[in-house]
């Protein structure tokens, strides 16, 4: 067997996903990168194992798992990253929508960790969890996703707690604002605005309450990943780590302390 490291990245097709399988691909991890999206998949380096697959069609989650293992003969790292999100609220969500979110978001997180952790019972290994600081907060915009997110953060203390017995990790990061696709979408479509933009709103108003004054970066997050995997953090499990900027735990917006300090 190689000595390789060998991970699975789930919505590896842009985004947080895209950027850790190029961080990971860096520090010599073998990746197989998952996603629906065919086109963006076309995009990641050719050393990297592409697989075109739908993680709410729980038929093909244990099969990709084994082929992962037969193809490289281990799996050290799985990164839980792919979800999908309505910004629709509870009074007018759809079941569809609800069930699609929760099936990507959550159920399928807790599946194939369980495939993956068959594979990791003899050798150890790491299960990161991309959860959101939207967890814990309440916006009233998308009741699926923070579900799906709250439920990710629980499961993440319940499977540190189910392997640490086959010496297996279990870490949730939480994003906050992070410059992707999926945290510029907040502009209904065909609706366009006279004044600022839906979006343009958020960044500043969300720039306005975190401490370093930003919106982080992919790379940034993909990096926090390939640290909660590596040996350097091998006494961390069963926790949730914030790469917000400091958002969370943020009580005066800049502005406010600005005001107050007289600066």
């Amino acid at each position: 067997m190689s000595e390789q490291r060998v991970a699975i990245v789930t919505g590896a097709a842009g985004g947080i996903g895209e950027a850790t399988v190029g961080e990971l691909t860096r520090r010599g991890y073998r990746v197989s990168a998952w996603d629906i999206s065919q086109s963006g998949l076309a995009r990641l380096p050719e050393q990297v194992d592409r697989r075109c697959i739908d993680l709410g069609d729980f038929s093909s989650l244990e099969p990709a798992a084994q082929q992962v293992v037969q193809r490289f003969g281990r799996i050290d790292l799985l990164v839980n990253n792919a979800i999908f999100r309505d910004l629709v609220p509870m009074t007018r969500i759809s079941r569809q929508s609800w069930e699609k979110t929760l099936s990507i978001g959550l159920t399928a997180p807790a599946f194939l960790s369980r495939f993956v952790a068959e594979a990791m019972k003899s050798t150890g290994g790491v299960i990161v969890n991309i959860s959101s600081i939207m967890s814990g907060r309440a916006g009233g915009i998308s009741p699926a996703y923070v579900a799906a997110k709250g439920g990710l953060d629980a499961l993440t203390y319940e499977l540190a707690a189910t392997y640490a017995s086959w010496n297996i990790r279990v870490v949730g990061i939480r994003p906050g604002a992070i410059d992707t696709a999926l945290s510029r979408d907040y502009d209904p479509a065909g609706q366009p605005r006279e004044d600022e933009s839906a979006n343009e709103l958020l960044r500043r108003w969300s720039q306005d309450h975190i401490p370093l004054g930003k919106w982080g970066r992919p790379e940034e997050v993909a990096r926090a990943i390939a640290w909660v995997a590596s040996d350097e953090a091998s006494y961390l499990t069963g926790t949730l780590l914030d790469v917000d900027g400091g958002w969370s735990h943020a009580h005066f917006p800049a502005s406010l302390r600005r005001g107050v300090l007289g600066e």
